[in-house]
């Protein structure tokens, strides 16, 4: 049998698939286990996703109170952090969930 874990990313708040070797070479029980793991896991990005944008709203009230330059560059980069990790995750949650593809981005 082949290798493959979940790995938490505290980034993104979730599991990510890590696979040793190509996806064609597990067998078809390991492929069914993993697609059937990463549909539990992608089930919850889009609550990642709502919880991500109401903090970039919270962040953007605080923005446009903010008279402070460099606090404004400062609530300008967490923003735009947060914008990163909401397309990251959407990445993945395209991820299809067919097992003839890969559990990777592309």
């Amino acid at each position: 049998m082949g290798k493959y874990r979940f790995q938490w990313n505290e980034r993104l708040r979730i599991a990510l698939p890590v696979m040793e070797q190509d996806w064609e070479l597990y067998d078809g029980a390991e492929q069914a286990d993993m697609v059937e793991r990463w549909e539990l896991i992608r089930g919850t990005i889009p609550d990642r996703i709502m919880e991500l944008e109401r903090v970039i709203r919270v962040k953007q009230n605080e923005l446009f109170e903010e008279d402070s330059f460099p606090e404004s560059c400062r609530i300008n980069s967490d923003i735009a952090e947060l914008a990163s990790r909401i397309n990251d995750l959407q990445i993945w949650y395209r991820v299809s969930q067919e097992l003839e593809t890969p559990l990777s981005p592309s």
